[in-house]
């Protein structure tokens, strides 16, 4: 699955991770380096599976947790409007 931000909302990298702007709403989101490399993953090219892998191996998670991050992250972002 290829994400892709709806061109209303734009992003910025931070040294803490990234963060959403919702032009439309005026709302922020902000992401740790755990959601900023989910996104970053899959904005890339990448699928689901692609971001847990990439999750699993740059911090100390288990591989069925980064899937429910992965999972709930996208989740979130499609329900907010932000993704397409």
């Amino acid at each position: 699955m290829t994400l892709r931000f709806d061109t209303d909302v734009a992003t910025a990298e931070t040294e803490y991770g990234t963060v959403l702007l919702d032009q439309r709403s005026g709302e922020y989101w902000e992401l740790n380096p755990t959601g900023a490399l989910v996104v970053r993953t899959l904005l890339d090219g990448g699928d689901e599976a692609a971001a847990v892998t990439a999750l699993v191996a740059r911090f100390e998670i288990d591989r069925d947790r980064a899937e429910q991050d992965v999972t709930a992250l996208v989740g979130d972002l499609r329900a907010a409007g932000l993704v397409s």
